[in-house]
């Protein structure tokens, strides 16, 4: 009989401590910082007397599916000037976005089928959950750093082209 008890008092605390998980206060996850990787490459151009100007060229991220697209520059602490994400749509559509989870403020360019420049919100405040909509159609949406459209003096009417690597 005490054999039975001692044998059930050993298996309870074997039991015990491999089921337990012990949790300190400081315990923190381990996270991965998110790095930019070029996969393209972008010019921006205003029009002088009917022959393109190039304003600047970017490195690019593109975001061309629905897990890129929802995330973009989420969870990143900056981005450097001459980088840029880039998101394509398959259709041309109205477009909104905003700031959530995105910890630095951007320029919000949307860019209609022909590579036009539509609209830009500028100075899209960091983890602000407002409602950023495109004045029209548009098939593309570039995030750069807030104030570089106002530097480059971008506007409706200028122009993209870009290419994959």
């Amino acid at each position: 009989m005490r054999r039975n008890i001692y044998l059930s008092i050993i298996t309870i605390a074997t039991v015990s401590l491999f089921s337990c998980k012990t949790e300190t206060k400081n315990e923190q996850m381990e996270t991965k910082e998110i790095t930019f990787t070029k996969e393209g490459e972008l010019s921006l151009y205003n029009l002088k007397d009917s022959i393109p100007d190039t304003i600047t060229k970017l490195d690019i991220e593109i975001a061309d599916d629905e897990y890129q697209i929802q995330t973009g520059l989420m969870y990143r602490q900056s981005m450097q000037d001459d980088h840029g994400m880039l998101f394509i749509f398959s259709d041309e559509a109205p477009r909104s976005f905003y700031m959530k989870n995105t910890e630095f403020a951007l320029d919000i360019i949307f860019i209609d089928a022909k590579n036009k420049v539509v609209s830009i919100q500028k100075n899209a405040q960091p983890l602000n959950e407002s409602s950023l909509p495109s004045e029209g159609p548009a098939k593309y949406v570039l995030e750069v750093n807030a104030g570089l459209s106002e530097r480059w003096n971008l506007k409706a009417g200028d122009s993209i082209s870009f290419v994959k690597l």
